[in-house]
């Protein structure tokens, strides 16, 4: 069967609800979830009936509630559809009451101090805008999936999916109002964030992964000899896709495909065993639903291919670790991308505003961007192979950064690539699509008509990075707009006033952008120079959640509360803490049981050997006593790192844990190099990367 009638088979969508759905429901419905209109509740029952006899015809047998607790996974809770009748038999239900609110215990998920162990009462609510879909269990039925947002008894967001929502109505308030300014006609149509989230990851022989204690616990590898050959040759990148992984992409795809998700591109990347996926633009909830649906597929599909995935940010030390990268834009109630320069003056000028409201966004809140990618496994891959520094900046490419410059002096007048053209008293260039190059190494850089975001984990959910976009980017339109009505108010014409509104803007934020090579040690000086914050480290990146400011910004734009953005920074802080903790304790065991074993059997068998070499020669055997030398030194310092790090773990902080990590890492890799191969107990660097 061709895919294209596969398509989202598994979904109940708009198209399949046509089907079910009474005339006046489906309309409803459709308003809900196009024209933000409050849902009826009138229509609960039909919908939730419709819903239970097209999954029962897809042969599903439960259904559930699938949330975004703060953990950064899915959750589930299935409930059947099977009930007793008074006959001693079963019929199957499913009320609109079922449809639109759950009750998981909420005891256990992460709160932040929102609740107290002992009380666990928490509530799904439907969320209607991303369509229900089917798990399949194959020949075992399937399961019903209701994506919801998830809360507490008093209606504190618990998820990641419900300040993701009231961001994107933020974003869309302010988007209206300077629409309104630029006299636009409000013909209805919704402000829609769209997302393309590229995903990065890993594969590697599931044998290989059952052997490695680290992958199995940390989702990277905390030993490991880097090997002769690796990604400097960069051959893997863009290579042609080995049969097994490409029959493992084409079941991930058809998979994708039945549940809706649009996945369009898929390619070796850089490192050996390094794959990414990417699916084409949609509306951003769906958008961040979809991804964490790729990353579950990813690992199962993975599993039935006799693979492992490997979603961590770095896996494997000293090659590429693995990202997300967040490709933004909005589409505004024109039907059109804002961030496309358009084709008109009008277009034109809209598009520089967004490029302003950006720079003041990135600019003014950097730290709080920063803070939304913060993770213990993100602190390893950031600034190193490929990823961006940790220090927050703007590319925009040649043509568009001259263009702000002359912003900035005073007025546009001229482009590098194109002619002039005329609005009002402004002369504003007409703008080439794809008119910058890319650069790598910038954590948000323009791409002809969206920004990419390059800074998310691989392993990330998307909400929270989008979320602090929205809401900063809401705050800057916000203020723009203000002083461009004020200037209004005092009698200037429009396009004078916005001129000189984004002419302060220009100038009070171009520090933020940058165009060259990112990773170099003059950017991190300039940076210095600039005033731009260099947060290297998680627990210093969480921090500004704590501060008035940040609260004020959040509250103002109704997307989170104190007591809501205080519960995130506790959550993350301890999820940092634990990931360090799990760590130090898995490369404990595994030094102590396999490595320093392993390492004093070898030095055993050397012993033996050279005994018996010098008895039969009759003389010292030099070369051979040095390595049972190097290879006892090897011993005794890994057994020393072994102490140090026990005692790190026990009383010590973070940064001295992972200092003592890295010491025993250092330590057991220069053993790797030194014990029979035949001895070793770990799957080595070349053998996973190399090894499908």
């Amino acid at each position: 069967m061709s895919s294209v009638h596969f398509f989202g088979e598994n979904v109940f969508s708009l198209k399949t609800m046509r089907n079910y759905l009474s005339e006046r429901a489906y309309k409803s419905l459709a308003a809900t979830v196009w024209e933000e209109q409050t849902l009826e509740a009138s229509i609960a029952d039909e919908v939730a009936e419709a819903m239970k006899t097209w999954a029962l015809e897809k042969g599903a047998t439960h259904f559930t509630h699938w949330f975004q607790p703060l953990t950064g996974a899915t959750a589930e809770k299935h409930d059947s559809f099977v009930a007793p009748d008074h006959e001693g038999g079963a019929i199957y239900q499913f009320s609109g009451k079922e449809l639109i609110r759950g009750e998981p215990d909420a005891s256990s998920f992460p709160s932040g101090g929102l609740r107290a162990t002992f009380e666990a009462r928490g509530y799904t609510a439907w969320d209607p805008t991303s369509p229900a879909f089917i798990k399949s269990s194959g020949d075992r039925g399937g399961t019903l999936c209701i994506p919801t947002v998830f809360c507490g008894y008093n209606g504190e967001s618990l998820d990641k999916k419900t300040p993701l929502l009231r961001s994107m109505a933020a974003l869309a308030k302010q988007v209206r109002r300077l629409a309104r300014l630029f006299g636009d006609e409000d013909n209805g149509r919704r402000v829609v964030a769209v997302l393309g989230p590229e995903q990065e990851y890993f594969l590697i022989d599931r044998q290989l992964y059952e052997k490695r204690l680290d992958l199995l616990q940390t989702g990277r590898t905390l030993f490991g000899r880097q090997p002769a050959k690796h990604q400097q040759l960069e051959d893997h990148y863009f290579g042609a896709i080995k049969p097994r992984v490409l029959a493992f992409m084409n079941d991930l795809d058809h998979e994708l495909w039945r549940l809706g998700v649009p996945a369009k591109t898929r390619h070796n990347e850089v490192c050996p065993a390094q794959f990414e996926i990417a699916p084409t633009y949609e509306e951003l909830n769906l958008a961040v639903d979809h991804n964490m649906l790729t990353m579950e597929l990813l690992r199962e599909i993975a599993a039935q291919h006799g693979l492992a995935c490997l979603l961590h940010e770095k896996p494997f030390a000293g090659v590429n670790g693995s990202g997300k990268h967040n490709n933004w834009s909005f589409v505004g109630p024109d039907g059109k991308n804002w961030l496309s320069p358009g084709e008109n003056p009008h277009e034109n000028a809209k598009f520089l505003t967004i490029i302003c409201a950006l720079m003041k966004a990135i600019d003014t809140r950097a730290r709080v961007l920063r803070a939304s990618v913060a993770s213990a496994a993100n602190d390893h891959r950031l600034g190193a192979n490929e990823a961006p520094p940790a220090i927050m900046s703007i590319f925009l490419g040649d043509q568009l950064t001259d263009i702000i410059e002359q912003l900035g002096r005073g007025g546009a007048r001229s482009s590098r690539h194109s002619g002039t053209i005329s609005i009002g008293i402004s002369s504003l260039p007409t703008l080439a699509r794809d008119a910058t190059d890319r650069n790598r190494t910038s954590p948000f850089a323009f791409t002809g008509n969206k920004f990419e975001f390059r800074a998310v984990g691989a392993n990330q959910s998307c909400a929270d990075a989008n979320t602090v976009l929205n809401t900063i980017v809401a705050e800057a339109l916000d203020e723009i707009c203000t002083m461009v009505e004020t200037e209004l108010a005092a009698g200037k014409e429009f396009h004078t006033a916005l001129q000189a509104v984004l002419r302060d803007t220009v100038r009070q934020h171009k520090r933020i952008l940058f165009d060259g090579d990112n990773y170099t040690q003059a950017w991190r000086e300039e940076a210095a120079r600039r005033g731009l914050p260099d947060v290297r480290t998680t627990p210093e990146a969480l921090q500004v959640l704590l501060e008035q400011d940040t609260i004020a910004l959040f509250a103002k734009y109704g997307v989170l509360t104190e007591r809501e953005l205080r519960s995130r920074h506790e959550v993350y802080l301890k999820a940092y803490e634990e990931a360090i903790a799990i760590e130090a304790g898995c490369a404990l065991t595994m030094a102590q049981t396999m490595i320093v074993p392993a390492a004093m059997a070898y030095q055993h068998r050397l012993a033996e050997a050279i005994g018996a070499a010098e008895s039969v020669r009759g003389t010292p055997a030099p070369g051979q006593r040095r390595l049972l030398a190097d290879v006892s030194q090897g011993i005794e310092a890994a057994l020393a790192a072994i102490d140090t790090l026990a005692q790190c773990r026990d009383g010590g902080q973070a940064p001295q844990i992972l200092g003592a990590m890295e010491a025993l890492r250092q330590s057991v890799d220069a053993l790797e190099g030194l014990v029979a191969e035949d001895l070793w107990p770990l799957p080595a660097y070349a053998d996973m990367m190399f090894g499908i």
